[in-house]
């Protein structure tokens, strides 16, 4: 069965959606089955794939809101992609009436898991209803965290959401790892950032940091992971270490 994991943050442009994608890629490149979900109405996942989510018909909002089969809305580029458009946006008001709103998600994705070893999932900005939906979905948390001071306070927010969905939804998510971004190891706030980070969230703080490149923001525009763009570059390289990490966590819990 695949595992699902969720990249959280409610603190917008923390690069989310790119370590989604190249995360993605990069493990699909060490021979596993990779399925990625974007949930963000934003669809900037979507577009990081070459597609324009303003021209998708039937995407991640019919499957949450009208039950249709993940399977019809998910096409397939460097791996597979449940597509987002804008229509997702009103999917917080229409599943705010349902019963089960928060587990639209797991029972969707259900009949997908025999299919892929990873099912990544790219959330929105917020702690709303279609980030819960992530967060009980899966087994697992990456929190993509800017190295900047005002970033460590979100997280104790997401803490806290995440113990009141262990709590009352989903008592297996935890944090995967917290992955330090737009890293730059000339400034000394960088640097003191993931000490803090180090210091208040110890071995969770994952070892890869992932660092800011021009490449990095090329390849999003020319719908391909940093990983097709640049094989051999440093950003291509960063996204590898962080699959060995996440493999390597998963055969450590897989032994626990």
């Amino acid at each position: 069965m695949a595992r699902v994991i969720a990249f959280a943050n409610q603190k917008g442009g923390v690069a989310k959606t790119t370590t989604t994608l190249n995360l993605g890629v990069a493990l699909a490149e060490q021979g596993k089955r990779v399925m990625a979900v974007d949930l963000d109405p934003q669809g900037n996942l979507t577009m990081s794939q070459g597609w324009n989510p303003d021209e998708i018909e039937r995407s991640m909002f019919d499957v949450l809101v009208h039950k249709l089969p993940i399977t019809e809305i998910v096409r397939t580029s460097e791996i597979d992609v449940a597509v987002s458009s804008i229509d997702l946006a009103g999917a917080e008001l229409a599943l705010a009436s349902m019963i089960g709103r928060e587990r639209a998600l797991e029972k969707a994705l259900l009949p997908a898991l025999g299919e892929y070893d990873y099912v990544l999932i790219d959330t929105p900005p917020s702690l709303g209803l279609l980030t819960i939906n992530a967060l009980v979905a899966s087994s697992g948390v990456i929190v993509p965290v800017q190295c900047e001071y005002l970033s460590l306070r979100g997280l104790v927010q997401l803490e806290n959401t995440l113990s009141m969905i262990r709590e009352n939804l989903n008592p297996k998510v935890e944090i995967q790892g917290i992955l330090p971004t737009m890293y730059d190891k000339r400034l000394l706030h960088s640097r003191e950032a993931v000490e803090i980070l180090r210091e208040n969230f110890g071995d969770l703080v994952l070892n890869t940091k992932i660092r800011k490149t021009v490449r990095y923001a090329e390849a999003p525009v020319k719908g391909q992971s940093v990983l097709k763009y640049d094989p051999s570059g440093e950003a291509a390289g960063m996204y590898r270490d962080l699959a060995k990490e996440v493999l390597d966590g998963a055969s450590a819990r897989q032994h626990a």
